[in-house]
């Protein structure tokens, strides 16, 4: 740096002859030494050192990426050895993030770090980290290397309100979440030539219609089209998964509603609202449970209503909230920054 810097300032020719020679051998060219300094100044913008500056970046592109949730009962000692774990595989923690409930003495931590994997192969990480969830008798001991490890597998089910299912393929084609779309299911029947089913057909997404009905849910059609998934997506699906279809499936389920409930239930929610005149809307995100819209909440997102808003803006303004707060949801989950606290609550490490 300090040569650079030497080097820039040109008209102190006199210096640059004194010490030519001794860049020279630095770089290891020692012809630069008979170069004029017009010369090496004309050519120096384009003279690339190689050195320390790039050994850096060499080191730097063969590092990988990790993240670690951990939850156990809290007792000392648990980051130390954490943090131990990590250093003593040459790895290094970028960010990390702690809560300790002290109603609960539950400790709950998510890291990211950087690691060399010819130091730290996957399968001996995934055997570091399962010690440590031994020895503190964790609850959750996840780690995750998204460069090599498997995107997470999802089905997403829609109904007729399509915002939601738009904004998630879309996403999903822009690539920002980690996730392979196995399949959307759906109890509304769409044309052959519509805009999703062309998109669908065009990446290889199977579209399955099970229509429903009060009497059938087709739950045990979807059980077996959602059997190799990670997890699923609601994406406006209006349908209440029974208590024996969230039993089977046995995995987290991802849901979307707008935050007009429970205020304004029944059909067209947005006209209820619109004409009493609420001046605040929202929408959440939220896990499934036997309770309806009553699962522990992922995330939640607000926006502010005037009378100079029109139905269509209003209604705008909603849909637009639900697609923000169900892929927030998405993309936090599959970055694992969401854990359960207990069964109406969550943790989000933002």
């Amino acid at each position: 740096m300090a040569m650079k810097k030497f080097l820039g300032n040109w008209k102190e020719e006199r210096l640059i002859r004194r010490y030519l020679p001794s860049f020279a051998s630095a770089v290891g060219s020692p012809s630069l030494s008979n170069t004029s300094p017009p010369q090496l100044l004309r050519s120096y913008r384009s003279y690339k050192v190689v050195g320390e500056e790039t050994a850096i970046q060499s080191t730097a592109s063969s590092l990988f990426n990790g993240v670690h949730v951990f939850q156990c009962p809290d007792k000392t000692g648990i980051m130390a050895k954490l943090t131990e774990c990590i250093a003593s595989r040459g790895g290094n923690i970028l960010s990390g993030d702690v809560f300790v409930s002290r109603q609960k003495h539950v400790f709950y931590s998510r890291n990211e770090f950087v690691y060399d994997p010819s130091q730290w192969p996957r399968a001996g990480m995934e055997e570091d980290f399962m010690k440590l969830a031994k020895m503190f008798n964790a609850q959750k001991s996840i780690v995750r290397v998204p460069e090599i490890d498997p995107k997470f597998k999802i089905a997403v089910l829609a109904s007729r309100q399509e915002h939601c299912l738009v904004d998630l393929l879309h996403g999903w084609q822009e690539r920002k979440f980690p996730v392979e779309i196995m399949r959307v299911i759906s109890n509304h029947s769409r044309e052959p030539n519509t805009h999703i089913i062309r998109f669908l057909e065009r990446h290889g997404i199977p579209y399955h219609y099970l229509p429903t009905s009060s009497e059938n849910k087709r739950e045990e059609e979807i059980l077996n089209l959602v059997g190799d998934t990670d997890f699923l997506v609601l994406a406006r699906y209006m349908q209440i998964m029974s208590s024996k279809f969230l039993e089977s499936y046995g995995k987290d389920i991802i849901n979307i509603h707008h935050g007009l409930l429970p205020s304004f239930k029944g059909g067209n929610p947005f006209r209820q609202a619109f004409d009493v005149g609420v001046k605040l809307i929202g929408a959440t995100s939220h896990f499934i449970t036997e309770e309806l819209d009553g699962g522990p909440i992922i995330e939640q997102m607000v926006e502010r209503i005037t009378h100079r808003d029109t139905l269509l803006s209003f209604a705008n303004k909603s849909e637009n909230l639900e697609k923000q707060c169900l892929a927030k949801a998405i993309k936090y989950y599959c970055e694992l920054r969401v854990l359960r606290f207990d069964d109406s609550k969550t943790i989000v490490f933002d």
